[in-house]
């Protein structure tokens, strides 16, 4: 109901931290627990505010709860004489992030194909907000100084409407990470958090999940609900791949003198530039499957993460 109401900042805090409750319901009593927390939150809001209700279930709800779920997921490790209860393998955490990014995906699709149903009035609220936003800021041409003409904002009005599903996918997906992340934390620190807390540095992916973001790439080109469908998947695939270029890198600086330094200089730029850090992170992501840095040049294990 927050993120309903109040100034932008407040809406979009209260919206990335809105799966917590059912993250931590699901992870510190059971996949039970976060499933009804999930469908509590939405049937409140349905009542309240219809629209409000299932946008919580189709992004919120649902989503948070399948997640805590998969995290507690185990079963025991087979040996040569039978299995090991006593030892468990947990569900791999590189899955837990796929698994985010296709959550993330299909409410996007799904809002993204009725908002396309009505593109006129969706496009002239854009423009009409480009707009303004442009002349607030005085956005100006290269070397002329000039103010943009209305041509080449109605082009960026196309190309920001048409990224509109990667952005929204992309900024969810990032919501429940974040708070599947949190909410780890606390259980952990509460000592109700059943599983071990994994390894940033082994973060690792499907065979897949390459195959995957190329098809979704090639899909994006299109048009109507293939390329919505596309344009979603991309982005959440590419913050899967740059997180896995982060997870590589957090590998091989293990020991280094300037760890400390280059990790938190690639964490600031992210803040301040994301895109021009996000895509070489995401390459890098990409290219672990096929060049296995890793396991060519990581450094003696350590307790360092």
């Amino acid at each position: 109901l927050s993120a309903t109401t109040g100034p932008l900042p407040v809406k979009v805090l209260f919206s990335l931290i809105a799966p917590l409750p059912v993250m931590l319901a699901g992870l510190g009593w059971g996949p039970q627990a976060g499933l009804i927390a999930g469908l509590a939150g939405g049937a409140i809001l349905l009542g309240l505010l219809p629209s409000a209700g299932l946008f919580f279930m189709t992004t919120v709800g649902l989503p948070a709860a399948v997640l805590a779920y998969l995290a507690t997921l185990s079963r025991p490790v087979e040996t040569d004489d039978g299995t090991n209860a006593a030892a468990r393998e947990w569900y791999p955490v590189g899955r837990l992030v796929i698994w985010a990014a296709v959550l993330a995906a299909i409410p996007s699709i799904l809002w993204s194909s009725i908002a396309d149903a009505s593109r006129p009035e969706q496009k002239e609220a854009l423009l009409k907000l480009l707009n303004e936003a442009m002349t607030a800021a005085e956005i100006k041409q290269g070397s002329t100084g000039l103010p943009l003409p209305p041509e080449q904002i109605a082009t960026l009005t196309n190309y920001v409407y048409s990224a509109l599903p990667a952005l929204a996918a992309l900024a969810w997906m990032g919501g429940l990470l974040l708070t599947l992340w949190l909410a780890g934390r606390i259980m952990r620190s509460s000592g109700q958090l059943a599983r071990p807390w994994p390894d940033f540095g082994k973060l690792d992916y499907p065979a897949m999940a390459s195959l995957a973001f190329v098809v979704a790439l090639a899909f994006s080109t299109f048009d109507g609900i293939v390329g919505i469908a596309g344009r979603a998947l991309t982005g959440t695939l590419m913050l899967a791949f740059m997180l896995l270029g982060l997870s590589v890198i957090h590998d091989l600086t293990r020991g280094w003198h300037w760890r400390a330094f280059v990790l938190g200089m690639i964490y600031g730029s992210l803040f301040l530039i994301s895109l021009v850090v996000a895509f070489p992170l995401a390459l890098i992501g990409l290219s672990e499957g096929l060049f296995q840095f890793r396991s060519r040049f990581s450094p003696p294990p350590s307790g360092d993460t």
